[in-house]
C-alpha cells in the first residue's frame, strides 16, 4: 500500500530541514522529557513541539442516556456530588440523597450507593444499616452525620502496603465541619478516620475530591474557594497535600494559564487509570444567572422554583500535578442535551472519575434533570484514550515530539484511521535526522482501527538499540487521529 502523498507545506524539501534544524536549536539547551514506559495521552502541549496540518481536537463523548433514576423516597430531586470506582470487577456509584432543598449540610442528607457488575446496569443493594424501618431494603451507606453526608466523596486508595481496612478514604464536611476524614475496607461500611477534623482552611461548599498520588508520592485534595476569598468572585479550585490522610499542608490555589475566569462547581479531578501521572478534570461550569427556561416551561416540567435562573455544562481539565491546570479547550466537553430539562441550575454536573467499562471504551457520568422528579445518572462512553487526539484530515499532516528518553523495547499507539488514511513514524536524533532504519520510508504505515498496536519498521522492529539515547518521534498522519502512545 502506498502512503499518501503530502500536500502544502508538507512536501518535505529544503523548508522542512530548515523547520527541524530550527526546532532541534531550540530545544538543544533543554533537558529532555523522560518518558520512561509511561502511556502519554494527548491532552496538552507536554510532549507536542509543533503541529502541522493536524490538530489537538477535542472528542465528543456519545450520551448512552439515563442508567439510574433517582426515584425513592430517600433518594429524590436533589441528589448529586456522585463518585463512580471501580474495585476489581465491582463498580460503585456513590451520591448525596436528598428529598428536599434546604440548608446544606443537615440531617436530612445521606450518602447512597448502587452497584454494578459491568458499569452499565446498575443495581441499588439492600444494606439498610440506617433508617430501616422507616426504608426498609435502603441503600444508605451513611446518614446521621451531617454535614458530612453534604458531599460525602470516597475513593479507592492506591498507596502500596495500604492496610486492608483502609482500603477505601473519604472526605467531606463544610466550612461549618471542616473535612471529616472516614475510611472502609469494603466501600460500604464507613467509619471515622480521624475523630476530629483533618483539614478546616475552606468553605467546603462543594465536592472536595482527593486520591493518592503515585506521581507526586502524596495524598492530593482538590476542593472549592472563590477567587475574590469568602463567597465573592468565581467558584474556582485550590489544593492541598498530606503524607498520611491526616496533616494536610496550606492550601494553594490552582493557576489556569492564560484563560479567563469561569464558574467551576465542581472540579472531579482524579489521575487517569491508564496514565496515573495525568490528572483528569471533567468540571462543571456554572453559569449563574443565564436563564433559559420560562416560569411556564420550568412548571410544566416540575422544577423546583429557585433552580431555573441558571445553566451548566461539562468542561475539561488536565494536571501533570502542582498547582497548575491546563485548560486546552475551553469549549463545552458535553454540552446540555436536547429538551428544557437539561437547562436547569446544577444539571449536567459530573461523577467523579472515568472507569473502563469494556475492552475498547470507558465511561463516565453525570446528574441529570437535576431538582425535578426526573432526576437521574446518565453514562457517556469513549474509546479508551479517546478524551482528546492529534487530528489530521484527508490532505494529511504531522506531528513533530519533543525530544525525550524512554524504556522499552517497542511503540505501541491508540489510532483510529479512515480506509484511505493512515499513519507512519519517523525516530529523529537530536540534529533532527532519522535514525537509520527509522525512517518515514521505512516506517510500515499503519491503517485500521486499535486500541495498542505495534508500530514497525521494515527492519529494525526492536528500539533496544536507541535505549538511553535522545530521541524525537515525527508522526504523520493522513485521516486519522492518534489517542496515545506508549513504550514496551
Amino acid at each position: 500500500m502506498r502512503f499518501f502523498q503530502p500536500t502544502r507545506s508538507l512536501i518535505m524539501g529544503t523548508r522542512l530541514t530548515f523547520i527541524i534544524s530550527l526546532y532541534c536549536s531550540i530545544c538543544s539547551a533543554a533537558e529532555p522529557i523522560n518518558l520512561g514506559s509511561k502511556r502519554e495521552i494527548f491532552i496538552d502541549n507536554h510532549l507536542i513541539e509543533s503541529l502541522e496540518g493536524t490538530e489537538l481536537r477535542l472528542s465528543k463523548p456519545r450520551d448512552e442516556g439515563p442508567v439510574y433514576k433517582f426515584d425513592m423516597p430517600w433518594e429524590g430531586p436533589f441528589c448529586g456530588y456522585a463518585t463512580v470506582i471501580k474495585d476489581k470487577e465491582r463498580y460503585l456509584l456513590y451520591y448525596r440523597g436528598l428529598p428536599r432543598s434546604g440548608k446544606d449540610g443537615t440531617n436530612e442528607e445521606t450518602t447512597c450507593v448502587v452497584t454494578s457488575k459491568d458499569g452499565i446496569n446498575w443495581q441499588r443493594p439492600n444494606i439498610s444499616i440506617y433508617f430501616k424501618e422507616k426504608y426498609p431494603d435502603n441503600n444508605i451507606i451513611l446518614a446521621n452525620s451531617a454535614p458530612v453526608t453534604h458531599n460525602f466523596s470516597p475513593f479507592l486508595d492506591t498507596k502500596k502496603g495500604i492496610d486492608n481496612n483502609h482500603k477505601f478514604k473519604a472526605l467531606g464536611g463544610t466550612e461549618r465541619s471542616g473535612l471529616v476524614a472516614f475510611s472502609s475496607a469494603d466501600g460500604l461500611i464507613w467509619r471515622r478516620f480521624n475523630k476530629d477534623a483533618v483539614f478546616t482552611n475552606g468553605i467546603f461548599d462543594s465536592q472536595n475530591v482527593s486520591f493518592w498520588s503515585k506521581h507526586e508520592k502524596c495524598y492530593v485534595c482538590y476542593f472549592r474557594t472563590w477567587t475574590g476569598g469568602g463567597y465573592r468572585g468565581y467558584r474556582t479550585v485550590s489544593r492541598t497535600t498530606s503524607k498520611d490522610f491526616i496533616s494536610w499542608t496550606d492550601p494553594v490555589k490552582m493557576t489556569f494559564g492564560d484563560t479567563p475566569n469561569e464558574h467551576l462547581y465542581t472540579n472531579q479531578t482524579h489521575p487517569y487509570y491508564r496514565a496515573p501521572h495525568i490528572y483528569l478534570g471533567i468540571a462543571a461550569r456554572f453559569m449563574p444567572g443565564r436563564q433559559v427556561l420560562s416560569t411556564e416551561e420550568a412548571n410544566s416540567l416540575g422544577v423546583s422554583p429557585t433552580y431555573f435562573n441558571d445553566c451548566s455544562d461539562m468542561v475539561l481539565l488536565s494536571s501533570r500535578g502542582g498547582n497548575t491546570y491546563q485548560r486546552k479547550f475551553m469549549e463545552s466537553f458535553v454540552r446540555p442535551g436536547i429538551g428544557l430539562e437539561n437547562w436547569v441550575s446544577r444539571s449536567n454536573y459530573p461523577a467523579l472519575n472515568i472507569v473502563q467499562t469494556s475492552p475498547t471504551h470507558m465511561s463516565f457520568y453525570a446528574n441529570q434533570n437535576y431538582a425535578q422528579p426526573t432526576s437521574n445518572v446518565h453514562r457517556y462512553s469513549l474509546r479508551i484514550d479517546g478524551i482528546s487526539s492529534i487530528h489530521a484530515e484527508y490532505d494529511g499532516g504531522e506531528m513533530l515530539t519533543k525530544p525525550f528518553l524512554f524504556e522499552g523495547k517497542q511503540l505501541f499507539m491508540n489510532y483510529s484511521t479512515s480506509a484511505a488514511g493512515g499513519l507512519r513514524v519517523e525516530i529523529l536524533n537530536k540534529e533532527g535526522k532519522a535514525y537509520q532504519g527509522f525512517s518515514m520510508n521505512d516506517c510500515i504505515e499503519s491503517v485500521g482501527n486499535y486500541i495498542d498496536d505495534q508500530i514497525k519498521w521494515k527492519s529494525n522492529r526492536n528500539l533496544s538499540t536507541l535505549k538511553g539515547k535522545i530521541v524525537r518521534l515525527r508522526i504523520f498522519l493522513k485521516d486519522a487521529d492518534l489517542y496515545s502512545l506508549k513504550f514496551k
